[in-house]
């Protein structure tokens, strides 16, 4: 895949320096407790611990947008949202160096039969890895058009078996202090956990991400495992995932503790139904200078709109 050369692109040509400005203040205001709530081939082992290795040969995904040109791979990764890392864009980029991603496991428990837990290289080895060109929706306003490589998160249920119990999936991140040393400040309620409904989870646009432009998935973006949800907004998205849990009832996420009026449990792309702090019709693609519309479940209303159908999505934000 060509990749362009990439621009330096500043903070204020992707977010208006108020909302930069604001987003960073509550993050800062979270950390002083003032906020509202406290992989075809598989690659060898040394080749998925290294950032920048090839892949190799990818099957192209059927499920690809090709409307739009991806967004340079280096804007994707040296701006972006890591908590754990640090409050600002350029966080991750400085600090995610730290990130240890080999020994990895992910362990998967609560409402299955046996819990289980895989290492990183076996996980690897599920499903033939494929590339699939996503757009990307920040609920900041910024967006980007990713080529993520993965395999369908329907892959880990071929070696578990659930419960009947079972109805939603969350997503824990690693919390080590010693690697991200914004753990050790209360920015979120850490660890950070994101969840899905079951069968938003079991859909086929679903993706566990192991790399992005054919090569290994950097730390600063979710290393060396991630969820891709492409019709939410990017925060759903846990990033270096050790643990996959099924439960019953719909659980609190990190961002509906931290701000339980700003982030609803669905966090579905909804151009009609704003963020407190930032209107979701337009978006500013990294690179680029003007706005555009936003789409209805980030242009991917065909394929996963009949999820919530009878749903007010304004009430089921």
């Amino acid at each position: 895949m060509l990749i362009r050369r990439p621009l330096q692109i500043p903070s204020s040509e992707i977010t208006t320096p108020l909302v930069y400005a604001e987003r960073r203040d509550f993050m800062r205001l979270l950390a002083a407790g003032i906020g509202t709530a406290s992989l075809g081939i598989s690659p060898s082992a040394e080749a998925l611990d290294a950032p920048g290795n090839s892949l190799g040969k990818l099957i192209s995904s059927p499920f690809s947008t090709h409307d739009d040109k991806p967004t340079p791979l280096k804007s994707m990764t040296s701006y972006g949202n890591f908590y754990e890392f640090g409050p600002d864009k350029d966080s991750p980029g400085k600090n995610a160096h730290r990130l240890r991603t080999r020994p990895w496991s992910v362990t998967v428990d609560g409402e299955v039969k046996a819990a289980k837990t895989f290492a990183i290289e076996d996980i690897l080895s599920w499903a033939p890895l494929e590339e699939r060109i996503y757009r990307m929706r920040c609920v900041e306003g910024w967006s980007a058009v990713v080529p993520w490589v993965g395999f369908p998160f329907s892959e880990l249920l071929k070696r578990v078996e659930i419960t009947g119990n079972a109805k939603f999936v969350e997503f824990w991140s690693l919390a080590d202090p010693e690697q991200m040393p914004y753990v050790r400040i209360p920015l979120l309620d850490w660890p950070y956990v994101e969840a899905l409904r079951l069968d938003e989870a079991r859909h086929p646009l679903s993706l566990l991400a192991v790399g992005m432009y054919g090569e290994v998935m950097p730390k600063q973006n979710g290393a060396p495992l991630r969820l891709i949800v492409p019709w939410k907004y990017g925060f759903k998205g846990a990033k270096s995932i050790v643990r996959i849990r099924f439960v019953e009832k719909q659980p609190q996420t990190a961002w509906m503790k931290a701000g339980p009026d700003e982030y609803g449990f669905y966090s579905n792309v909804n151009p009609d139904v704003p963020h407190k702090r930032w209107s979701q019709a337009t978006e500013r693609r990294l690179g680029e200078f003007l706005k555009r519309k936003t789409l209805p479940f980030n242009g991917y209303a065909e394929q996963v709109a009949s999820l919530y159908a009878g749903m007010d999505l304004r009430k089921n934000f």
